[in-house]
């Protein structure tokens, strides 16, 4: 199996759905293609953004049969599999590699708040299971667990872990993963640190805005990963409000409501997930026709 760069931007994305609530899969299609015409570096389906909690496992299995049909051979296609419960997210893991999967996502397990012990080994009986790279998700904000960088040197000697997506928010944290675990490709999960973790040695994005900004993103990882810094940094404060607005609320409402805007493919949200308050609507309106995005 060649081996998976995971560098650059990669979009975390949406789920749409349609009027009644069904997944609207031919809007998902049209999303990868999108997304494909702008040469993103990678497609990450059913993580945070793309409400992976409120869909069933019919559902799931088809979001992938549909991203392999699309995007398989022309870019990496990431599946989003983590669960707080260790069988099942192996379960679902096995089945994701037997559909087409070229690699995993996976959040640390959450509400149970495990040790680290059971951190480790919860990500050990995964990566004994599968044979593709797993990509490791720590956002401790959504899980209640932050993964600390001794736990990350222990998962870095398991064969199938390759990376980390980092959306802690804790430079701090990403500077320790950077300097003490070699070898670890580190991935932000924030859009607007980007530029700041790209600038410390990290590889690139799971990015939320690249669902309707993928050229621009891929344009600011390549202007990093090529030291042409200074030209990232002008389109990273260009970039900004919009990453600023997109988490004016919890993600993916924000973004959703920018892609319907633009007229992508998003449509509405299932429960919990609702629709914006008409105030932040009306702000994040406001900041996409400033950038004259629509």
């Amino acid at each position: 199996m060649p081996r998976i760069e995971f560098r650059g931007a990669m979009t975390a994305m949406v789920t749409p759905f349609t009027q009644d609530g069904e997944v609207d899969y031919e809007g998902f299609r049209k999303n990868i293609r999108f997304q494909l015409k702008n040469r993103i570096n990678g497609i990450v389906v059913m993580g945070t953004t793309g409400e992976s909690p409120t869909l069933n496992r019919e559902e799931k299995e088809k979001l992938i049969r549909v991203s392999v049909e699309e995007a398989k051979g022309k870019t990496p296609v990431i599946i989003g599999t983590g669960t707080n419960d260790t069988a099942k997210c192996v379960d679902e893991s096995r089945r994701a590699e037997e559909l087409g999967a070229d690699a995993l996502l996976v959040v640390t397990p959450y509400y149970n708040k495990p040790t680290d012990e059971g951190i480790y080994l919860h990500f050990k009986a995964i990566n004994d299971a599968v044979s593709i790279p797993i990509i490791v998700y720590n956002i401790a904000g959504r899980t209640g667990k932050n993964i600390e960088t001794s736990v990350m040197k222990r998962l870095a000697g398991l064969k199938n872990i390759a990376a980390v997506k980092e959306a802690s928010g804790n430079i701090s944290q990403m500077m320790d993963v950077l300097e003490q675990v070699p070898g670890m490709t580190v991935l932000c999960g924030d859009d607007a640190l980007t530029f700041p973790l790209m600038a410390l040695g990290g590889e690139g994005i799971i990015s939320v805005a690249s669902n309707l900004l993928p050229a621009e993103m891929v344009q600011l990882c390549g202007l990093m990963l090529r030291g042409k810094t200074e030209e990232a940094r002008k389109l990273h404060f260009r970039l900004l409000p919009f990453f600023k607005a997109e988490f004016i609320e919890t993600n993916p409402i924000p973004i959703k409501a920018a892609m319907n805007m633009k007229g992508l493919a998003a449509g509405g949200y299932r429960l919990p997930m609702c629709e914006m308050r008409p105030e932040n609507l009306q702000k994040l309106r406001k900041v996409m026709q400033d950038m004259k995005i629509i």
